[in-house]
């Protein structure tokens, strides 16, 4: 049997800013808990999380870890996110396997973009959410301030539950419920403390705020609110886990994940408060329907997360679905229908790997080098059970990828096809029209990252340029052009003459037709000119290549002798020469519709910047997936929004976002194509 049963187990997903203390707050919970000897500190780069060099060496989470503490009998399973942008993915696997999360909140900062952006993420996904704000050791830290703040954005579901309160130079720490305070060593264990009058003024202050959101959880409590009559410490606490479980209560959490204060309140809700996975009594599946949570049933498992180790292989996170799985257990996997041995498993801390023998339904685990599974598979006994994937967004940051000797080059592909399987907010390109090998993002660091990795895990050194935009080229008026190849040498010469009309077609290729009468051109010449006019085309006027042309084999001779396919293809290029000197061409560049969510308030910013970037906005209207967005719909040349990812998140502060697809190619104005042109020579 697994160590821990289904109601022993919470997962539990830390979000927040980046910077807010997750990873600090990640680190308390393993030393107070007895997982670790020594509390780690990001500055020093010794965490249990952060074990990436790339996040020790940027001082940033990357990846999101797993972590397990033991509390009070109960399994928490941490999965550490990261707070920067960049690395969203990351935040959607959490979510998708959670059963709560943390939104930590830093107390001198307050309100900051990831933490809005966090708890609508948790909102989507459904999941319970609380606050842990954090840092509240620091001087200039302001309960009054932070709570209100959390209270006017969030809504009166926003109740506070364990709050400090600084009496003269010292800090005690006062849980709402129970009327008790508490002050910590340093070692983060607490003690309990008289209540002054401070301390009780502080409590009257904030007790309100909690009594308002607990009663909104019943009928009855409701009633006892309005009438003045107190609720019971016992009530408080039920009506809390039920609020949590609902949504419809988001308590506030305060401490100090460095100093440790408030940790143990924390833990202590988690194990007491925070739902089990079988509360929400159904799961998922693929395509909208739903399924029992069977604690009993056939054991199923669902893929959040891989990690391409080159030391391990591929390490393939899981969450348990149903029933529960068994060392040498034997299941299918739902997209390729093929089967998986789960020859050893283990629980994470971090890099640190335990193996067990048996995980129970809720549980999070990890296997590695199985043989053909992905990140989003389902394993069942059945095969059959196919569970919802995540949503993963578009990544828009492109830059050409070059390797930088022979040896990189032969295993780059190889290399970065192991990390897009890692990442699915990666997006990998052989651009055929720029020749350039492309990679795209979701921003500057997450692309920094990626390089960085390349090397350090599989030797491949790789730079990055910006890409090039694939321009294409078309004539605008209708021509009547001839072109003759004729050759003499000591024996047999080459002679190829012909008559062509070159005009704009509808067609993104070349239109060939032929009205020769008379057999001035013998057919069987005839694909010699198509083909050398496919491959004239290749390069117009300007360089790019030529699209849209239609051309009509009107007229024409031939030599007896000295005519072959050759001298026909070389006549029909002679004569796409002249066609370009005569026909006005001119260069095209792809645009394409841009909608771009962002806050009411940043509409106008948004629009005068696209009117910089030769931008059309074609309307707007509210955004239905956000409250209090708007969608301004715009088309735009491809080559002005390159940095777009940067810029928009820049000018909005990281609220808004944006979706691109290139949708037609039209003219480029003259004094932009000149520039263009100079900058291809």
């Amino acid at each position: 049997m697994a160590t821990f049963d289904t109601k022993s187990i919470r997962n539990l997903a830390l979000l927040g800013h980046g910077e807010c203390g997750k990873t600090s707050l990640a680190e308390a919970m393993l030393y107070l808990s007895g997982k670790t000897d020594r509390l780690g500190k990001i500055a020093d780069g010794n965490t249990v999380c952060d074990f990436d060099a790339e996040e020790q060496k940027r001082g940033i989470s990357i990846s999101t870890a797993l972590a397990n503490v033991e509390w009070k009998n109960i399994k928490i399973n941490v999965l550490d996110t990261p707070g920067d942008p960049d690395f969203v993915g990351e935040v959607g696997q959490a979510l998708r396997v959670a059963g709560s999360a943390v939104i930590v909140v830093d107390g001198k900062s307050g309100i900051e973009v990831g933490t809005e952006l966090a708890f609508d993420a948790a909102v989507e996904a459904g999941v319970p959410r609380v606050f842990f704000v954090n840092k509240c050791d620091d001087p200039d830290y302001s309960l009054e301030k932070s709570f209100y703040e959390l209270h006017d954005k969030f809504g009166t579901s926003v109740c506070p539950v364990f709050v400090p309160c600084r009496v003269g130079s010292e800090m005690a720490m006062i849980d709402l419920i129970s009327n008790k305070a508490y002050t910590y060593d340093n070692s983060g264990k607490r003690s309990e403390i008289p209540m002054s009058e401070e301390m009780k003024e502080t409590v009257n202050r904030y007790k309100d705020a909690l009594n308002e959101a607990v009663a909104s959880t019943s009928d009855e409590l409701m009633e006892k609110y309005f009438a003045g009559e107190e609720i019971t410490r016992e009530e408080a606490a039920l009506a809390l886990h039920e609020g949590i479980i609902a949504g419809t209560i988001t308590p506030v959490y305060c401490g100090s994940a460095t100093k440790m204060w408030g940790i143990i309140a924390m833990m202590d809700a988690v194990a007491e408060s925070f739902p089990r996975f079988t509360a929400k009594k159904v799961e998922k599946l693929a395509g909208g329907d739903e399924v029992a949570i069977d604690v009993a049933g056939d054991p199923a498992l669902f893929v959040f997360k891989t990690v391409a180790d080159p030391f391990v292989g591929q390490m393939s996170f899981f969450k348990v679905m149903s029933g529960s799985i068994k060392r040498d257990m034997t299941l299918k996997n739902a997209r390729t229908g093929t089967t998986e041995k789960l020859a050893h498993f283990y629980v994470m801390n971090g890099k640190t790997q335990a193996e067990v023998e048996e995980l129970a339904c809720g549980d999070i685990g990890m296997i590695a080098k199985l043989s053909d599974t992905k990140t989003g598979d389902t394993l069942s006994l059945s095969g059959a059970v196919v569970y919802s994937q995540m949503t993963y967004p578009t990544p828009y940051m492109t830059k050409a990828i070059l390797p930088l000797t022979a040896k990189d080059e032969s295993k780059m592909s190889q290399s970065i096809a192991k990390m897009l399987e890692e990442d699915l907010t990666l997006r990998y390109e052989n651009n055929k029209e720029t020749a350039q090998v492309l990679i795209s993002g979701m921003g500057e660091t997450h692309l920094s990252v990626l390089v960085a990795r390349l090397e350090s895990r599989f030797g491949v050194k790789v730079s990055l340029e910006e890409p090039k935009i694939a321009y294409r080229e078309r004539i605008t008026k209708r021509v009547d052009v001839e072109g003759k190849h004729k050759k003499q040498t000591g024996g047999s010469g080459q002679y190829g003459h012909v008559k062509i009309r070159f005009a704009p077609a509808e067609e993104q290729g070349l239109t060939f037709t032929v009205s020769v009468v008379g057999g001035a051109v013998p057919k069987n010449f005839n694909p010699a000119v198509e083909k050398g006019l496919q491959d004239a085309m290749a390069k117009g006027a300007y360089g790019y290549p030529l699209v849209q042309l239609a051309a009509d084999l009107y007229d024409g001779s031939y030599h007896a002798v000295d005519s072959d396919e050759l001298s026909f293809r070389l006549a029909a290029q002679l004569a796409y020469k002249e066609c370009l000197k005569q026909g006005a061409p001119v260069l095209l560049e792809p645009v394409g519709n841009l909608d771009i969510t962002v806050p009411e308030s940043l509409v106008g910013t948004v629009m005068g910047d696209l009117n910089k970037r030769r931008g059309s906005v074609m309307g707007m209207d509210h955004s239905e997936q956000r409250k209090g967005y708007t969608v301004v719909h715009a088309v735009v040349p491809k080559a002005e929004i390159m940095d777009y990812p940067i810029v928009l998140r820049a000018m909005t502060k990281g609220f808004g976002s944006f979706d691109f697809a290139v949708t037609d190619y039209e003219v480029v104005p003259g004094n932009l194509t000149a520039k263009i042109t100079a900058n291809k020579n």
